[in-house]
C-alpha cells in the first residue's frame, strides 16, 4: 500500500493548507469591513473638496494658482498604490497591467513619466523595469494615516511646482463591490474645472478670508493631500475583498481535490483488497 500511503500524505498535507486558506479568508472578511468602513467614511470628504476645487478651477479669482494652469505636457508624475502583500488575486496584475499600458501611450507620445509608488508590490514590480523612480513608501498597514504618504505627495507637488512634471495622475484600484475592484487613473493636476452648473449658471462667486492666493494654497495641497489618501484606502478595502475571495476559492479548490484523492485512494485500497483476497483463495485452491 505503498501508493495508497502516498496519497494519504498529500491529502494530510491539502487538509492542512485547506485550513491556512480558511484561517486567512475570516481574516481578510473581518479586516475588509473595517477598510471598508473607514473607505466610506473618507469618501464624502474627498467628494466635496474635489467639487469646490473645480469650482475653483472654473471660476476667475484674482490670483490663479499654477495648480489651475494646464501647461504642455512632456513629463508626468504618477503616484502608484498597490497592496504591500499578496495572495489577494489579480489585483495587482490587474493595476500593473493598467499601468504598463498607460506608459504605453505616454511613451508613443514621448512623454517622459516619473513614478512614485505606494506599496511593496508596486515597489519591487516596477524597480524591475527601465522608468523613473523617484520614491516610494510601504509598509503601511491596515489603518494608514495621512502623514505617512505626504512625504511622498511633497515630491510630485515640488516636482510641479519647479516645472519637472506637467502633469500629476494617482492609479489605484476604486472599490466597486466586494465582488469587483477597478484599476482607475486620475488626473490631479492640473485641476480639470468640472462642468458648467445649470442651477448656478456656470457661475461661482467666492470670498475669500484673508485672500485668494492663501486660500487657494492651502485648500489646493489639501485636495491633492485627501485625494491620494482615498486611493489608499480604497486601495486597501479592494485588497482585503479580492484577498477574501482568493481564499475562499484556494478553500473550495482544496476541497475538491481532497475529493479526487480520497476516491483515488478508496480505489487503489479496494484494488489491494481484492488481490490480497485472489491470492489468498489461489492459495486455498493449490493446497
Amino acid at each position: 500500500m505503498a501508493v495508497g500511503k502516498e496519497i494519504r500524505t498529500k491529502i494530510a498535507s491539502i487538509k492542512n493548507t485547506q485550513k491556512i486558506t480558511r484561517a486567512m479568508e475570516m481574516v481578510a472578511a473581518s479586516k475588509m469591513r473595517k477598510t471598508k468602513d473607514r473607505m466610506q467614511a473618507t469618501r464624502p470628504y474627498s467628494k466635496k473638496i474635489g467639487q469646490i476645487i473645480k469650482h475653483l478651477a472654473q471660476a476667475n479669482p484674482e490670483y490663479k494658482h499654477p495648480y489651475l494652469i494646464a501647461r504642455d505636457v512632456k513629463r508626468v508624475g504618477v503616484i502608484l498604490i498597490s497592496s504591500d502583500r499578496g495572495l489577494c488575486g489579480g489585483l495587482n496584475s490587474n493595476l500593473f497591467r493598467k499601468t504598463l499600458s498607460e506608459l504605453g501611450q505616454w511613451n508613443n507620445a514621448n512623454v517622459e513619466v516619473d513614478i512614485c509608488t505606494i506599496g511593496t508590490k508596486a515597489f519591487g514590480f516596477f524597480s524591475n523595469l527601465k522608468v523613473n523612480l523617484i520614491g516610494q513608501v510601504s509598509k503601511l498597514g491596515d489603518a494608514p494615516h495621512l502623514h505617512d504618504i505626504v512625504g511622498i505627495i511633497k515630491i510630485m507637488l515640488d516636482a510641479y511646482e519647479s516645472g519637472k512634471i506637467d502633469q500629476l495622475f494617482v492609479i489605484s484600484n476604486e472599490f466597486v463591490n466586494t465582488m469587483t475592484q477597478k484599476p482607475t487613473i486620475e488626473q490631479l493636476l492640473p485641476v480639470a474645472a468640472c462642468e458648467l452648473d445649470e442651477n448656478l449658471g456656470g457661475h461661482w462667486d467666492y470670498i475669500y478670508e484673508p485672500d485668494a492666493k492663501e486660500v487657494l494654497d492651502h485648500l489646493l495641497t489639501r485636495f491633492i493631500e485627501s485625494k491620494v489618501y482615498q486611493g489608499l484606502v480604497e486601495n486597501n478595502a479592494c485588497e482585503q475583498a479580492a484577498r477574501m475571495v482568493a481564499m475562499k476559492s484556494a478553500s473550495d479548490n482544496a476541497g475538491n481535490l481532497i475529493g479526487e484523492l480520497q476516491l483515488i485512494y478508496n480505489k487503489a485500497r479496494q484494488a489491494a483488497i481484492t488481490q490480497e483476497i485472489s491470492e489468498i483463495v489461489a492459495g486455498a485452491a493449490a493446497v
